[in-house]
């Protein structure tokens, strides 16, 4: 039996999606996390030394990281590849597309997306008065000139391939939208949104409407990602 660690409001939300589609069985363990530093609870350090989620466990395999885990689910269980794009030949343009989009989501496109939280927060947090207009100078700077061009950068990427393809590995749904699709809500949840991409904000619509996403969130709760 597959059991998946389960954080709230986490990445782990893409690997119980991931299940939903396969229709895989499994056992599902939930943390919450702590309401006031955000942070997952130390049981989950019992399961893996990072104490992070998700946290799959499959046999005597232990696997940590969305992206890995979601190829060994496509790798293992796939077998008509619905998901995934046939196996070889490794450098057919849908297999390179699709890997790049697996790997992209938490290589380039969360990192600038995650500081936009971080800065916000740290804009917001409680200091002396006196760091205030110092703190608030150098986030705002930060933000103006290096993380808000990125995320702009990112998006407008992002949106042009939609365009182009529908979805993100090609022209059918694959585990590779699976994957992004934590990225475009992460942004999404920013307070800019999606203004001049209609086809992320299509993109959020249609995954939206698939009954096993929804499955998957009846099974793990709402995601409701900060707003930065």
């Amino acid at each position: 039996m597959i059991t998946l660690h389960h954080l709230n409001q986490s990445r782990s939300q893409r690997v119980l999606w991931m299940l939903e589609e396969l229709e895989l069985p499994y056992q599902l363990i939930k943390y919450e996390r702590d309401p006031a530093t955000l942070l997952a609870p130390p049981a989950l350090r019992a399961v893996h030394p990072l104490g992070k989620s998700p946290v799959l466990v499959d046999g005597g395999h232990v696997l940590a990281e969305s992206g890995a885990i979601l190829e060994y689910l496509a790798d293992r269980y796939d077998s008509e590849r619905r998901l995934s794009p046939t196996p070889l030949p490794v450098d057919s343009p849908e297999r390179l597309r699709y890997r790049y989009w697996m790997h992209y989501a938490e290589g380039s496109a969360m990192p600038p997306l995650l500081m936009t939280l971080v800065f916000s927060r740290l804009r917001a947090a409680k200091m002396p008065f006196f760091a205030r207009p110092v703190a608030r100078a150098i986030v705002d700077r930060a933000m103006r000139v290096y993380v808000g061009p990125q995320v702009r950068l990112h998006l407008d990427w992002m949106e042009r391939e939609l365009a182009a393809t529908g979805w993100f590995a090609g022209e059918r749904f694959t585990a590779a939208d699976i994957q992004m699709s934590f990225p475009v809500q992460a942004a999404a949840a920013r307070a800019e949104g999606f203004a001049g991409h209609p086809h992320l904000q299509r993109f959020l619509q249609r995954i939206a409407q698939r009954p096993s996403y929804q499955r998957a969130l009846r099974q793990g709760g709402s995601l409701e990602l900060p707003v930065s």
